[in-house]
């Protein structure tokens, strides 16, 4: 079984669709949230999402940017982002508004070989909010996983890339689809391949998308330039 692990796409069309091209035959799609939020292009981004789902196993879980555009729970955003969150709410169809509504904080799977996995944007302390990033110490992750009854927990948020392997199991983060900060700016997702043997069974992936039409579409589209011209330095 391969399983397609992705997150924080961000209203990124033309990442999504890059990305999507390299993982359209994954036995199983796993996506940790963000959907929309700062791109131009909510609906593009989540009919495509609802599409899938009708057709494989697609699970995913809400974002913080999700729960903002859906909720108008915005407090805590940067300017920036609030700017994008009132803009999305303005343009997105009431039906994809309400397929955000409906998504879930948390999700789980169990692979072919029995393997848990527990999906969450942030954390299981804070399902929404919380941030973990590579660099924080081994008694954070630790602490974490004492939340989690499953083999492994599969996170966002950040937008960095990560695998932490914690007396055998493992937090994994795919990194962003739609809006890399790793000073990457190419579409990041991974892969688990149930064949081989996990911790190592993980592999983090990179994708070259038309990164100039995003931003142009972004401009276009009157939200703040700043949310552009990140897109080019992966910041």
């Amino acid at each position: 079984m391969r399983i397609a692990l992705i997150s924080d796409i961000h209203s990124n069309w033309e990442a999504l669709r890059e990305v999507w091209r390299e993982v359209r035959n994954a036995d199983v799609i796993l996506c940790m949230g963000d959907l929309v939020g700062y791109g131009a292009s909510p609906n593009e981004v989540v009919e495509f999402v609802k599409r899938q789902m009708g057709k494989r196993t697609f699970l995913c879980v809400r974002g913080n940017h999700d729960n903002a555009i859906a909720f108008g729970a915005d407090w805590g955003f940067n300017p920036y982002a609030r700017e994008a969150v009132k803009w999305h709410q303005r343009v997105m169809s009431v039906e994809n508004l309400e397929f955000l509504r409906g998504l879930p904080v948390r999700q789980l799977f169990t692979d072919d070989t029995g393997r848990s996995y527990l999906l969450i944007h942030g954390s299981p302390r804070a399902p929404l909010d919380e941030y973990f990033f590579p660099w924080l110490p081994e008694s954070e992750f630790r602490a974490v996983l004492s939340y989690v009854k499953q083999d492994d927990l599969l996170v966002g948020h950040t937008h960095v890339p990560m695998l932490k392997i914690i007396g055998g199991r493992r937090i994994i983060n795919p990194g962003s689809v739609g809006q890399p900060r790793d000073s990457d700016w190419r579409a990041s997702y991974a892969v688990i391949d149930t064949e081989k043997e996990p911790p190592d069974n993980v592999e983090f992936h990179r994708v070259e998308y038309d990164v100039e039409e995003s931003a142009r579409k972004i401009i276009e589209a009157g939200l703040p330039r700043f949310l552009a011209d990140r897109l080019f330095e992966g910041l």
